[in-house]
């Protein structure tokens, strides 16, 4: 029996034991320098064959584009062309192709020129576009056009986008970083994958009437802050960000209608103008005194028209009422009372006047040669 289990521990031993994370490993060719994440750029070595088959794709584009398509095409030729992709501007079916050719060695690349087709059929600048070739750079069309029914609305709100003289677009892109264009029923974007996930939440609020992007840009720069400070790089930032209300402006109620009370007859039809007449027996006149009626209905109108318009001619020479002043005393005797007084005032001052000239000692000699002198000089 010893035997027996001496022999099993050994081939137990000898097996390699399982664990948990055996693929966890260290490798001999890792090394902490390497930063796994890094996208290396495509070396034609990788892929000497070339591709197998040929993957193309095409897109239309709307006519007020065409003239600008047959200027840059050139331009767009070239720049396919170092990566060995084929391209085609169509202009009587309008719409751009592109296709993989035996130089082609990047397998992703016609997904790329995909893409520039497409920002160029939504008016983006080709100079732009054709950064959308480099891998570093992606892009994003963002469709607003059936988020909003009512079409001033969504005038609105896109311009909100946009905002006075594109100064709201401008922040956006300082601060996500990505290029953006907004351009009819879309929005195009150009730039890294964390941007534009940015730039879409922003859009799609905005229209959806959910944040205003000035808020958005807000909450950017407090992130953009608070990233330049290590102690908080790996902190929860929420309670630093401010956190926005929406508020909705009351408005005027509508009046509800009251529901009439429901019946499954139909209303009774209006009657006619000659169901009418049969009621009260004017169908069944002649046509003289059909006339006579007329006329005399006629004439009762013209007399209430000109009684009314000579009662209106009139109003213009009716003299305002004049208004009554309170008290028992005329406007007469006022006056009358008035001018006794002053009357009064005067004796007064002339009696005082008079007892003061009484009262002074009058030189009769300096009166007598001041006169005197006054009389020579009407001489001279």
């Amino acid at each position: 029996m010893a035997m027996e289990e001496e022999k099993e521990e050994r081939k137990a031993e000898a097996k390699p034991r399982k664990h948990k994370g055996k693929h966890d490993k260290p490798k001999p060719w890792d090394d902490e320098s390497i930063d796994h994440w890094k996208i290396d750029k495509f070396d034609p070595s990788w892929n000497e064959t070339g591709m197998l088959e040929v993957s193309s794709f095409s897109t239309l584009f709307p006519q007020y584009r065409e003239k600008y398509l047959q200027e840059c095409w050139p331009i767009v030729k070239g720049a396919l062309k170092e990566f060995g992709v084929a391209c085609e501007l169509n202009l009587v079916e309008g719409c751009m192709t592109v296709s993989t050719t035996r130089k082609t060695r990047d397998p992703y690349i016609i997904i790329k020129a995909r893409d520039l087709i497409k920002l160029l059929s939504r008016s983006v600048p080709a100079p732009q576009a054709i950064k959308i070739l480099n891998d570093e750079m992606q892009c994003d069309i963002i469709k607003i056009g059936n988020l909003v029914r009512n079409k001033e609305r969504f005038v609105k709100r896109r311009q909100h986008l946009v905002g006075p003289n594109s100064s709201t677009l401008k922040a956006l892109e300082i601060l996500t970083g990505c290029y953006i264009l907004v351009q009819g029923n879309t929005v195009a974007a150009m730039g890294s994958f964390k941007g534009l996930k940015q730039v879409r939440r922003i859009v799609e609020d905005c229209i959806l009437n959910k944040m205003h992007p000035l808020y958005h840009i807000k909450i950017l720069m407090l992130k953009c802050e608070l990233a330049k400070d290590p102690a908080l790089a790996n902190e929860n930032w929420d309670r630093f960000l401010p956190t926005f209300k929406k508020k909705n402006v009351k408005q005027k109620k509508v009046k509800s209608k009251e529901k009439k009370p429901y019946t499954p007859f139909p209303p009774s039809q209006q009657s006619s103008k000659i169901d009418l007449q049969l009621e009260s027996g004017e169908y069944f006149l002649a046509d003289k005194k059909k006339l006579a009626k007329k006329w005399q209905e006629k004439q009762e109108k013209q007399a209430e028209k000109t009684a009314e318009n000579k009662r209106r001619r009139e109003e213009a020479f009716i003299p305002p009422e004049e208004v009554k002043k309170h008290g028992s005393h005329s406007p007469n005797a006022d006056r009358h009372d008035d001018v006794s007084a002053i009357a009064l005032s005067l004796k007064k001052k002339v009696k005082e006047f008079g007892k003061k000239k009484s009262a002074e000692k009058i030189d009769p000699q300096a009166y007598i040669a001041a006169v005197g002198k006054l009389s020579a000089k009407k001489k001279i």
